[in-house]
């Protein structure tokens, strides 16, 4: 393991260094992996290298890598983003850029150490997040963790040639403790 920051049962979770910038630009130019994802332009190795130093220094943003344990692999990325550390609360991200580790739990794992990480280190009182209505397999992982359905944007993005809603979801730092 490389500079664990979190470490789950399949995975761990590290810094996003400048040397991931390679990979990183790779997923975030696969249409697939995007697809679920806000993002929805190409990104140059240039820009993903100077969103890797302004992550770094920013006092409102973490971003780690999530890496396979037995392989030492990274496979996607997640962050907290837009921290606010008086009202206490983060907004979650997460991508899974390796499409054969899809469907593998790695995305529910890497939500639970993220999710537990702000309440228990950051002390956050609420961690939300948008998922968009044609991603099932995202929102049955954020329903899994414990979040819960907070609101619809209605036809809030425009991709495959129509509008989707997008789905906003939200976990309290009380539903998370209670959970068994």
């Amino acid at each position: 393991m490389q500079t664990p920051f979190l470490i789950g049962t399949n995975i761990y979770l590290r810094p996003l260094e400048r040397s991931d910038a390679a990979t990183a630009q790779a997923w975030l130019n696969d249409p697939e992996v995007t697809r679920t994802l806000r993002r929805f332009w190409p990104i140059s190795l240039r820009a993903e290298e100077d969103y890797i130093e302004s992550i770094q220094k920013s006092e409102h943003d973490l971003a780690v890598v999530v890496v396979l344990k037995a392989e030492d692999q990274p496979i996607g990325l997640a962050g907290l983003h837009h921290i606010d550390f008086k009202d206490r609360h983060a907004e979650f991200g997460i991508g899974i850029g390796v499409k054969s580790e899809w469907g593998k739990g790695y995305g529910t794992e890497t939500t639970r150490l993220m999710v537990d990480y702000a309440f228990a280190t950051l002390n956050l009182h609420r961690v939300h997040l948008q998922v968009y209505a044609y991603n099932p397999r995202g929102q049955r992982c954020y329903e899994k963790v414990g979040f819960r359905t907070e609101g619809v944007l209605r036809e809030h993005c425009y991709r495959e040639g129509r509008y989707w809603d997008s789905i906003v979801m939200g976990i309290l730092r009380e539903e998370w403790v209670r959970q068994p």
